[in-house]
């Protein structure tokens, strides 16, 4: 690829409480509160938002060993029609669960690990 297909937009954590989560990192990091809901919040943070998503049954990762899986970059595109071509002849698949493919797309890196493609993040 030459040119990038669009540009990291935010890093999501799973987590059982996203207010809790984003007011905790807001706090650390010095950043703002964009979005607030009881299942999704957003942080920006130096033009990066970080983002806290409630999901069923979470479970704290452990460590060392990272399992389940806690976090998944989004990149940030103007076209994800394009963008998804781009991304998917680099080697991507997609993923066969797509909750709200009109704003993001979830796709797979070449070693299985979920990222979104999004509209939603603002330049």
């Amino acid at each position: 690829m030459t040119e990038p297909v669009g540009r990291l937009g935010s890093v999501a954590l799973d987590c059982d409480n996203p207010r809790a989560l984003a007011a905790f990192w807001a706090a650390v990091l010095g950043g703002t509160m964009r979005i607030e809901t009881d299942s999704f919040c957003a942080v920006a943070v130096d033009g990066l938002l970080l983002v806290t998503v409630r999901v069923p049954n979470h479970q704290p990762p452990q460590w060392p060993d990272g399992d389940p899986k806690q976090f998944h970059l989004d990149v940030a595109v103007d076209d994800l029609d394009k963008a998804e071509g781009l991304t998917l002849a680099a080697g991507a698949t997609k993923a066969a669960a797509q909750p709200n493919p009109e704003s993001w797309r979830v796709l797979l890196d070449p070693a299985g690990h979920p990222f979104c493609l999004t509209t939603l993040i603002p330049h």
